[in-house]
């Protein structure tokens, strides 16, 4: 039987969190002599601490309830957050599958919590044999699963996200970053089913605000509250949530530009098809493309003479460089940089 407060940090069970001017008085109207602010200027009033209007939009968009939705600044505070939240310095432990996106290592060093990284399979998915004996070590709190993955590009099988669910009775994190340029549908229509799941989104790929960090979970009405307790009182600022805002009430564009995303992606594929020195494109359900090259070092080096900057995965994955994919005139430059050095 999963029991979410066995999982949580006695401390964390125990906060009182900060209370704002802001928490304490919910009207719009009046002279606010509160907070401490200075009286002048346009940006000079507090954002509001709960994101409440970002949160609206998401829940109409998403077609999610608000008490199910926390909005942080950027998926990294939110990665931190849980380790916060669930694991005992120096104690617990979290678990994830390599090669995957750096910031669940970095995050866990900050909190000094051990993880376990597990290798993926040849074909980049996850091993269930050889997970499954994990699932039950000792003060194993968090697991971390990205997908789609970065830097592989792929999605795991639904059935074994499920059989970790099912199996762990600690909290599973599925990091959907690239979520909108699949045609595999969010996790986060098992969250009244499984009450361990967590599922990580953000606005930072296919909804272009990466400047902004917007990062948004979704989970159970408690554990969400326990993020809201943990967060600090103004993590985003109004600026932020405005932009926010803007984008979730422009769906056109989004789509748009998301089309135009996608075509680019099969043209650029067709293209890296065809050249001597990429040996294989992994599949990829993201904005990008994960190759093997004969030299990836060489490859990537030979790019940015040519002013185009791509990212060099040869530590992860062997011979290996992640592309992402870029506006129809930035594809062009690639594929004419690619050209030219494959006839070099």
């Amino acid at each position: 039987m999963f029991d979410l407060k066995t999982l949580v940090r006695p401390n964390i069970l125990a906060l009182q969190p900060y209370s704002s001017a802001r928490d304490e008085f919910k009207g719009n109207d009046g002279v606010f002599l509160d907070a401490n602010e200075n009286p002048f200027g346009t940006l000079n009033r507090y954002p509001d601490s709960y994101q409440k209007n970002l949160k609206e939009a998401l829940s109409a968009y998403k077609n999610m309830p608000v008490k199910n939705i926390f909005t942080g600044n950027g998926s990294d505070e939110i990665i931190d957050l849980l380790y916060r939240i669930f694991c005992n310095p120096g104690k617990d432990k979290a678990l994830t599958f390599t090669p995957t996106f750096g910031m669940y290592q970095v995050a866990a060093d900050i909190n000094d919590i051990e993880l376990v990284k597990l290798p993926l399979q040849d074909d980049f998915q996850i091993n269930t044999e050889v997970l499954l004996p994990f699932l039950c070590t000792e003060n194993l709190k968090l697991i971390f699963v990205c997908s789609p993955n970065n830097p592989t590009g792929n999605c795991f099988k639904e059935d074994d996200l499920k059989l970790i669910l099912e199996t762990f009775n600690g909290i599973v994190v599925i990091d959907e970053a690239y979520i909108d340029f699949s045609t595999k549908a969010s996790f986060a229509k098992y969250l009244e089913k499984y009450p361990n799941l967590i599922v990580i989104q953000t606005l930072s790929k296919a909804w272009a605000l990466a400047a902004a960090r917007i990062g948004i979970a979704f989970a159970s009405e408690a554990i969400i509250q326990l993020l809201n307790n943990v967060k600090m009182p103004y993590n985003m600022s109004q600026l932020n949530q405005e932009a926010a805002v803007n984008a979730l009430e422009d769906i056109k564009t989004f789509e748009t530009n998301k089309q135009v995303i996608l075509e680019q992606k099969a043209k650029l594929k067709s293209v890296l098809e065809g050249l001597d020195i990429v040996k294989k494109i992994y599949p990829s359900d993201a904005n990008f493309w994960l190759i093997e090259a004969e030299n990836a070092n060489r490859l990537y080096d030979n790019l940015v003479e040519q002013k185009v900057i791509t990212r060099n995965r040869n530590s992860l994955v062997k011979n290996s460089i992640r592309i992402t994919v870029g506006t129809p005139e930035e594809n062009e430059k690639l594929i004419k940089s690619l050209l030219s050095i494959s006839k070099s």
